[in-house]
């Protein structure tokens, strides 16, 4: 799911990422903005913000919302950086970057908490804008482009583009194109079920709730460890019940 890349990626890798990613996305965005009143996981609301603090001379609002869009451009760069040194091909190249997303929601629930340390919520929120920018760039450079879970605004276009298509005669293409809108409408599903829950569990259980979305991450991290382990194991065991089944073959021909 996150260890493939190229060619040996398939269309399943990348709606088990979508999946999971963007209902982390949808709940870190929903619960977080209940919260401290921020959106975390795009920057297309805060340019509007940017704009309006400038034209009415707010000049601390300004520099707020441009650190925080700085903030999610930074944690793209990071990520990509972090791929692109230890390489695509490394066995878990992806590690690192997901590691960090988990640690900064882990730092984040404890925020009611922490703030009493002199830590505001813009912090926090800056921080979330960091980790959401490293899941984004993540997810774009493992899928190649295909898969964006951050926000749905490019994914709704692209949705509208492919069920126009599905009008057009290209039959040939028409069973790639269904493919192409079933991840859409997964990722569009994914991060509304993921925002929905987020608003739903955030007023019974606060900022505890974003324990759920660390526990997504965990699974979408786990999830190849435990699988390439167990192939390697039932390759294995198959190599040597092959090797025994040889050696038993091997002493009945001399018997006979």
């Amino acid at each position: 799911m996150l260890r493939h890349f190229g060619v040996k990626r398939t269309y399943s890798h990348n709606l088990k990422l979508a999946v999971l990613l963007s209902m982390t996305a949808g709940f870190v965005n929903a619960a977080w903005f209940l919260g401290f009143s921020a959106l975390t996981t795009n920057v297309t609301g805060h340019a509007a913000l940017f704009a309006e603090g400038i034209a009415r001379q707010n000049w601390s609002m300004a520099k707020l919302v441009a650190t925080w869009m700085v903030l999610f451009h930074a944690g793209a760069f990071t990520s990509s950086l972090i791929v692109t040194k230890i390489g695509h091909n490394a066995r878990f190249s992806f590690a690192i970057s997901i590691v960090l997303e988990t640690l900064i929601l882990l730092f984040c629930t404890l925020s009611p908490w922490i703030k009493y340390l002199g830590f505001s919520g813009n912090f926090f929120a800056g921080s979330l804008l960091f980790a959401m920018g490293m899941q984004n760039a993540l997810v774009s450079v493992i899928s190649g482009s295909v898969v964006r879970t951050t926000h749905l605004t490019g994914t709704f276009t692209d949705l509208g583009i492919e069920l126009a298509q599905l009008r057009t005669d290209n039959y040939a293409a028409q069973g790639e194109l269904r493919s192409k809108i079933k991840l859409r409408v997964s990722i569009i599903l994914c991060f509304m079920l993921g925002a929905l829950s987020g608003a739903y569990l955030y007023t019974f259980i606060s900022f505890r709730s974003l324990l759920i979305p660390v526990m997504l991450l965990c699974v979408t991290l786990l999830y190849d460890v435990f699988r390439l382990n167990i192939k390697r194991y039932y390759s294995n065991f198959r190599y040597c019940r092959k090797d025994k089944h040889l050696l038993r073959s091997g002493r009945g021909n001399e018997r006979a």
